[in-house]
């Protein structure tokens, strides 16, 4: 079946970032000037994946109003200069459409994928966390559609991270196939660096068949009380159902004040160069 849906869980409240997502989507602050959000819905978009499903939380409403048409706006800059500014989330409101539910309790990642469950239905879906902004010469989700499209199975992206780091995520572990692709054997969610089965790190990207919502309506909470997407897909992984694929490209982690930093100043020397 051909992957059309993208799933978005943008009901955390982004703590880390406090005050400034008081009463913002941590998914709207901007890097330059387009929000974290509209970055992942343009590589889900160039992957072909035009069906936007978001899961959201209280004070989201940015987002929706952000992927909507703002008629006093446009109204005041339409025929100035500053017209233009609007090309790319316009081009973005036409080529795709949205779809929102939302959240009702912080119950962890698994719980969010779980909630989407009613706009995805029984159909393979990309799943993107807009906090790890990632750029390469192809997008991420396009190189992981083709992974998808060679194994029919559950995909996630990885990469190496610090062994001191390993705490901050869930960590895979198995078979190599090759330099780039891993069948997943062992998945821990935030092991601590002696648990650890390697330093191969998953991030905001995946590739989720709809057998992972019969999987999620039966895993426990976990890691910090939350039901942890990691410990869902272990359970397929002992099916031999998971892939790891090492992307080609660069993250961000834009959910630290490091990582935004980072992003910002790699996107603005890229303007300043034209790219």
């Amino acid at each position: 079946m051909k992957i059309k849906k993208c799933l978005f869980p943008v009901a955390g409240y982004g703590t880390r970032f406090l005050p400034a997502t008081k009463a913002q989507p941590k998914e709207m602050l901007p890097i330059l000037t387009k929000p974290l959000i509209q970055y992942g819905v343009e590589e889900a978009a160039e992957a072909g994946l035009k069906e936007i499903a978001f899961v959201t939380g209280r004070n989201k409403r940015a987002i929706e109003d952000h992927f909507d048409i703002t008629y006093e706006l446009e109204d005041q800059i339409r025929g100035t200069s500053r017209e233009e500014r609007l090309d790319s989330i316009r081009g973005l409101i036409k080529e795709c459409t949205y779809t929102y539910t939302r959240q009702i309790e912080m119950r962890g990642l698994g719980d969010a994928i779980l909630t989407g469950n009613a706009i995805i239905n029984n159909e393979p879906f990309g799943v993107i966390l807009a906090d790890d902004l990632c750029v390469g010469e192809e997008g991420i989700m396009t190189q992981m559609l083709k992974v998808y499209d060679k194994y029919k199975c559950c995909v996630v992206a990885v990469e190496e991270v610090p062994l001191d780091e390993v705490n901050r995520y869930g960590i895979i572990s198995g078979q190599a196939l090759d330099e780039r692709h891993t069948q997943v054997e062992t998945m821990v969610e935030k092991p601590t660096p002696d648990q650890a089965p390697s330093n191969l790190a998953i991030i905001g990207r995946y590739i989720l068949t709809p057998e992972i919502f019969d999987v999620l309506r039966t895993t426990k909470p976990g890691a910090g009380g939350e039901v942890q997407i990691t410990d869902a897909l272990q359970t397929l992984a002992h099916q031999g159902k998971v892939i790891a694929y090492r992307f080609q490209g660069r993250r961000f982690d834009c959910g630290s004040i490091d990582g935004f930093v980072e992003a910002t100043n790699f996107f603005y020397e890229r303007m300043k160069q034209g790219k």
